[in-house]
């Protein structure tokens, strides 16, 4: 038996190929006309922000060739990788140094979890009755998340000194404001009938919380804060370009000082690092995630 579909009647063809092809080329002016705009977008973004193409044309070599030094030896016998034992002389110290911005990243995690866990609670609309505190409460986590922890480590390293305080507090304080906007997401979405149950049995705002919020949110609440401690460690390397100690640090000293070797294995540690931290909380995330 043949499938084979019967042809329109020429008449009644010719409309339809003739609204198909505007169809078509309508779609093809809207590709066009975005593109245009696009490409408008970056030309006048480029000259806002007086970016010279020639000038990145003419010295990408300079950028290519900062990579290909640091994987040659001081001494030019060959790539780095062929004599470890000189390419990572430091390679105690450094971990050391790396021992110290995890644990600024982990602190500064902590706290910051707690912290927006109580702004998350505080500032949910349907926990909390009174709108000054719920909008005092978003304020305050909105300057928290919007200065950056660049910031926040400038001015802790000229009120506590150089050292890894300043980073903690700078991480912590960005993690609070973080982390309260998304669980506060999170509390606004729960199920209110454990809530409405707590309440009516007699329990406290703070029992009520303890046993009807936070047995909902707990899986969130643990995702999300594994989540803010990778990002955590990528932040905490970096403060260390400030004075917040850490292997941040001891990389800006030799890039200052043009120790090559040094500046890639340095980057290799931190860039290994973050990898299997991202690798372990994955999993962890996905594990809680899967216990919901």
């Amino acid at each position: 038996m043949s499938l084979a579909l019967p042809l329109l009647p020429p008449a009644q063809l010719a409309p339809l190929l003739a609204n198909h092809a505007r169809a078509i080329r309508a779609r093809r002016w809207r590709v066009l006309l975005f593109l245009l705009a696009l490409a408008a977008a970056v030309a006048l973004s480029g000259w806002f922000v007086e970016a010279d193409l020639l000038r990145l044309a003419s010295n990408f070599h300079r950028f290519l060739s900062y990579f290909t030094r640091l994987a040659m030896l001081e001494d030019g016998s060959g790539p780095v990788w062929t004599n470890p034992v000189e390419w990572l002389w430091g390679w105690k110290h450094w971990l050391i140094l790396l021992g110290d911005t995890l644990l600024m990243a982990y602190v500064g995690t902590l706290f910051g979890a707690l912290g927006g866990g109580c702004i998350a609670v505080l500032g949910a609309h349907n926990l909390v009755r009174s709108a000054w505190l719920r909008f005092l409460v978003k304020r305050m986590a909105e300057v928290c998340r919007t200065v950056p922890e660049m910031v926040f480590a400038l001015l802790f390293v000229l009120a506590f000194g150089l050292g890894p305080l300043a980073g903690v507090l700078a991480l912590g304080i960005h993690t609070l404001g973080a982390l309260g906007k998304q669980l506060a997401e999170t509390v606004e979405n729960i199920d209110m009938k454990p809530v409405e149950g707590a309440t009516a049995s007699g329990a406290s705002w703070l029992g009520m919380v303890r046993f009807a919020v936070l047995p909902q949110i707990l899986p969130g609440f643990l995702s999300y804060g594994l989540l803010r401690f990778e990002m955590n460690v990528r932040g905490a390397a970096v403060l260390g370009f400030v004075g917040a100690g850490g292997i941040g640090q001891e990389l800006l000293e030799a890039i200052r000082k043009f120790y090559y070797n040094d500046v890639a294995a340095l980057l290799v540690i931190i860039i290994l690092t973050v990898v299997i931290i991202d690798t372990l909380t994955g999993w962890l995330r996905r594990r809680l995630l899967a216990r919901t």
